[in-house]
């Protein structure tokens, strides 16, 4: 896999998750108790042998920057290849794409020295081994490979997604960017392989035809001219697009046989390490099928919920069906149901929180109730 470099598309998302996006694009997002969004999708390009990574950032990239650091925890800090964080350029006016992301960052693509690369975006959540798709890749002869998976429509809105039309030897004939009503239940994981030289090309006859999107301008109006080809990935794919899927998406963290996939399946998720003591379980405790992180301290019910490093849950306090990200403090008597704290919050004594499954509650970071 020395022949494949990584870029992870961190230009779009915006306000995705409402208040839990209002200070940090969704890469740098809390999920799953102790990790960061961008976490899954790095880990997958390093399990997959990936040494060169470059990360498009356009604004809000302060805290992904001080979650990733020099890259170390995921080996990425070397003399040779390692971790990029590339810019934008600058520009006074609104951004109608990510072409000019990457055509700023086209010394970056010339200097490194592998042959093929992929793109994804930071808002997935699943365990994959790029090796596969890269083989699938080059014995196709495609231009571009795009990563799918087939998918029930009825459990899952899929509107903000883009559903593939395929023939049967894989190649891709349509795409639907957002539709209503999609007519397949082929759903793209946003990630593409092709030759880098390939994506150089491609953005600056683009770029010179008044184009500024990567998928629409690039992929979308040139599929009956390329070779675009899909490749059906078996396992499971959250994606991140709205605050009920991320909701949806942690809460599935509980089912043992999602947290082995996740987790376990073609790899390990790495992310940044902070010593913290071991969970404490206090005497009143009462905990049920929960991830609970290091330095929690647990002394009232928890059931069904997701906890984040350093969550103080006292004496009495009951909390159901809730995501409680770092720091966060439940104090005496206090009841939370479908409610998604982010980081830093304190609900006070007697208070009662309480959303639904299809639509929680956010609280936002440094809030006291």
């Amino acid at each position: 896999m020395g022949e494949l470099m990584g870029i992870i598309n961190n230009t779009k998302n915006g306000n995705l998750l409402k208040e839990i996006t209002e200070n940090r694009y969704i890469a740098s997002v809390p999920f799953g108790g102790r990790y960061r969004m961008i976490d899954f999708v790095l880990s997958n390009m390093v399990n997959s042998g990936i040494k060169n990574v470059g990360i498009l950032v356009l604004g809000k990239y302060r805290s992904l920057m001080d979650h990733l650091r020099s890259g170390k925890e995921w080996g990425l800090a070397t003399k040779r290849d390692g971790l990029f964080i590339l810019p934008p350029p600058y520009y006074d006016g609104i951004r109608k794409g990510d072409l000019e992301n990457f055509h700023y960052n086209f010394e970056y693509l010339r200097k490194s020295k592998q042959k093929y690369v992929v793109i994804s975006r930071s808002n997935l959540v699943c365990n994959i081994n790029y090796t596969h798709p890269l083989k699938f890749h080059k014995e196709s002869d495609a231009d571009i490979t795009v990563l799918y998976t087939d998918e029930d429509l009825s459990k899952e809105d899929f509107s903000s997604s883009t559903i593939l039309h395929l023939v049967s030897d894989g190649r891709i004939t349509d795409m639907e960017v957002g539709p209503h009503k999609p007519k397949t239940n082929k759903v793209s994981m946003d990630t593409y392989i092709m030759e880098k030289n390939f994506l150089m090309d491609i953005i600056d006859e683009t770029l010179a035809k008044g184009g500024y999107d990567f998928l629409m301008d690039c992929v979308v109006k040139n599929l009956s001219r390329l070779k675009v080809y899909g490749y059906c990935h078996q396992g499971y794919v959250g994606r991140i697009h709205s605050v009920q899927s991320y909701y949806r998406h942690n809460m599935a963290l509980l089912n043992p046989n999602i947290w082995e996939e996740i987790f376990i399946k073609s790899g390990p998720i790495y992310t940044k390490v902070k010593d913290q003591a071991p969970v404490k379980y206090m005497e009143n405790a009462e905990v049920k099928n929960s991830l609970i992180a290091n330095g929690c301290v647990i002394e009232g019910t928890v059931e069904n919920c997701i906890l984040f490093r350093g969550v103080r849950i006292h004496k009495g306090a009951r909390i159901k069906d809730s995501i409680l990200m770092q720091n966060c403090e439940v104090q005496e008597g206090a009841a939370l149901e479908s409610v998604i704290l982010d980081k830093e919050v304190l609900v006070s004594k007697g208070q009662r929180l309480s959303g639904s499954k299809e639509y929680p509650m956010i609280v936002q970071k440094k809030t006291m109730i």
